[in-house]
């Protein structure tokens, strides 16, 4: 093989097995979408419901959602948060299956969700290595930062306590297509409030977490630090 044709063939493999980046800041374009599960670890815990709103313009244009067969009974500690049983998944399709209809639904899609950098997107990303054999490599914004960031007069950030700050109601939380239509709302909010606020001067990406590095003044003087503080601390000298 010529030396420029494999060169480009590594290139395009690089290029998909690229692996989703954690952006910060506001979209209009987006999807929303949320995971039940049977429990907090993507390598011993399974998917029990997969939801997403598409939104174009600030507006939600289309929507997806589907229960998923675990194949394995379901906690009753899960269900006594998210009211999934057992009955309710018994025919419900199994996970590669849901998958083959919700990557399409996704695909070139940024993601929004709350708290998928620690939780979902480790779940989706796991069940694509295991049945795909890649990575996903959709890039993803995470509203619990967005939140930390914007709304330092909460003393929590949950999506409910987000919500309960904008006035949207909380009815249905913990099911999977109830937190997406909550959170693009919140999302929206958040998007406002950004906008409303003095922007800080983008320096660059954090090499820790992928968020906005952002000029700032210290107690010594003049400073780079991470927009997502205070969950990340990285700082550099100006």
């Amino acid at each position: 093989m010529e030396k420029g044709k494999a060169s480009a063939g590594k290139e395009e493999d690089m290029e998909e097995q690229r692996r989703g980046r954690r952006l910060s800041g506001y979209r209009q374009d987006y999807v929303v979408f949320d995971l039940e599960t049977t429990g907090l670890s993507p390598v011993t815990d399974a998917i029990i419901e997969i939801s997403a709103v598409k939104v174009r313009g600030g507006k939600v244009t289309d929507s997806f959602s589907t229960l998923v067969n675990p194949g394995r009974k379901i906690p009753a500690a899960a269900s006594r948060v998210n009211g999934i049983t057992d009955r309710m998944v018994a025919d419900a399709p199994c996970l590669k299956e849901a998958l083959e209809r919700f990557l399409p639904f996704i695909r070139g899609e940024i993601l929004v969700g709350h708290n998928i950098h620690s939780f979902d997107m480790k779940f989706l990303d796991q069940a694509v290595r295991e049945f795909y054999k890649k990575e996903l490599d959709n890039d993803y914004i995470d509203t619990l930062f967005m939140a930390r960031s914007c709304l330092k007069e909460l003393d929590h950030h949950r999506l409910v306590d987000v919500a309960a700050c904008f006035h949207i109601s909380t009815e249905g939380a913990h099911r999977a297509l109830s937190d997406c239509m909550m959170n693009q709302k919140c999302f929206e909010e958040m998007g406002k409030r950004m906008a409303a606020a003095p922007q800080k001067q983008s320096v660059g990406k954090c090499p820790r977490c992928g968020g906005e590095l952002v000029k700032r003044n210290g107690r010594y003087g003049p400073f780079y630090g991470c927009g997502n503080y205070p969950l990340c601390r990285y700082t550099r000298n100006a």
